[in-house]
């Protein structure tokens, strides 16, 4: 008897899935990440006793927008679809007589109905179908329990503080990588898995994240209080975090981070305004004009002090005597210090040292060579003589120091008594028109 019912049970089973199917998804809500695909069947489908971990050849398999589907025969991953459109299942394992030749699909039905016969009339495989949501998954709410440690790095005043900040705010994400997330997460599951089973995990390492990346955020010399202003780079900085666990091993990835506030304690604040209020004082100027205040604040005290403005006075003039410096003094410091600036300042503004020279790539030089390019410090033709590269100031044609040539540019006679030049150079008078001295080697110059 078992064996005769096993026969009926395969041979019905068997012509129920030489059927081709229907596969599609409708979309997934939000707290949906996975879902199982089930046949589609109509209101007078004549299909209903097919066996649902079959998957006939032939059979019709669609993918919508925001969807990724993937296969998965005998509990592995065969086949994967990332773009929209319709596919078509063709792989020889579940034959139907309704996508082969008739003889052929027949005899592959009969094939598949005897070995199911040999397993009690149940199919010996297991092939199904996953639709994974690959929308962004949007509003997952963070908000730390506990003061985070963030470095506080004042890098021109060579002092930092360590604060704690309490910040909240929401990040997105999306499933990058369908088939990493089927092997590490959600494995074989029967019907659907739901956001809210991971969504407890993901926040917990998101928060453990929040110190190492805020690190290196301030490493960088953002302030806590630019936090919600920042958004890209709190998103880098988390991203390096999380994503060994996440991209790599799951194939999740991120996709936004907004902190909404970022706030520290009283004590915090106390402690880095007063320090912000004596660095502001380590410049003169600052200095007198805190000094002119508490000078006007103090006079104000003095004439309601209940002893008599006198006497009030009298206590700020000790106290301003033991004190050792006055406002006066301090903007004195002041306007030093500008004017020393301005100086410092002035070659960068377009002046230069008298001793300077400008090269041929651009580059504003007092050495003998350019720093820039390296080309030597050219030489200056004056009325009297030519001084070289070397510094060497001459009247012949090569320098008496170095022995190199006059450069071009000049006249090659030149009287030596008054300077006068003659029109044609090389074609000299014989005797100097402004004074009478003879033209001679003498007055070669070049």
């Amino acid at each position: 008897m078992g064996i005769i019912q096993a026969a009926l049970v395969g041979a019905s089973q068997t012509l129920a899935d030489t059927w081709e199917e229907f596969y599609t998804c409708d979309a997934l809500p939000t707290d949906v990440l996975v879902v199982r695909a089930k046949k589609q069947l109509g209101k007078h489908s004549s299909n209903t006793k097919g066996n649902d971990n079959v998957i006939s050849d032939g059979s019709g398999i669609v993918v919508h927008e925001g969807q990724a589907m993937i296969m998965v025969d005998q509990g592995m991953v065969t086949e994967i679809a990332t773009k929209p459109g319709i596919y078509k299942y063709q792989t020889g394992t579940s034959p139907s007589i309704f996508n082969s030749s008739f003889g052929t699909g027949l005899k592959d039905m009969f094939k598949e109905m005897w070995d199911r016969i040999k397993h009690g009339g149940t199919a010996a495989k297991d092939q199904r179908i996953y639709y994974f949501n690959m929308k962004e998954l949007l509003d997952n709410k963070f908000g730390t329990q506990n003061p985070v440690p963030f470095r506080m790095a004042y890098q021109d005043l060579g002092r930092s503080f360590t604060v704690g900040v309490r910040c909240n705010g929401v990040y997105s994400y999306r499933i990058a990588d369908p088939v990493l997330f089927y092997v590490n997460v959600c494995g074989n599951v029967a019907d659907k898995y739901m956001r809210s089973q991971l969504d407890n995990q993901l926040k917990s390492e998101f928060l453990d994240s929040l110190q190492p990346a805020f690190a290196s955020i301030s490493a960088s010399g953002i302030r806590y209080d630019e936090l919600p202003g920042r958004q890209r780079e709190v998103k880098a900085a988390i991203e390096t975090e999380v994503n060994p666990m996440w991209k790599e091993k799951r194939g999740l990835e991120i996709q936004t981070v907004n902190i909404n506030s970022a706030t520290i304690s009283d004590e915090d604040t106390k402690r880095i305004q007063e320090f912000e209020d004596r660095a502001w004082n380590r410049d003169p100027g600052n200095a007198a004009a805190s000094l002119v205040e508490a000078q006007a604040q103090a006079m104000q005290n003095a004439a309601n002090n209940p002893n008599g403005a006198a006497m009030g006075l009298f206590g700020m003039g000790m106290a301003q005597q033991a004190g050792g410096t006055n406002a006066q003094n301090l903007f004195g410091m002041a306007q030093q210090n500008q004017a020393q600036h301005t100086a410092q300042a002035a070659p960068a503004a377009g002046g230069a040292p008298a001793d300077s020279w400008k090269c041929e790539c651009g580059e504003i030089n007092t050495g003998k060579f350019c720093s820039s390019c390296g080309k030597s410090k050219p030489a200056v033709l004056t009325p009297d003589g030519w001084t070289c590269e070397c510094g060497s100031v001459n009247k012949g044609r090569f320098c008496s120091n170095c022995g190199k040539k006059k450069p071009e540019g000049a006249p090659l006679y030149k009287c030596d008594k008054c300077g006068w030049e003659p029109e044609d150079p090389k074609n000299p008078p014989k005797f100097c028109p402004e004074c009478g001295d003879p033209f001679t080697d003498d007055d070669i110059v070049k």
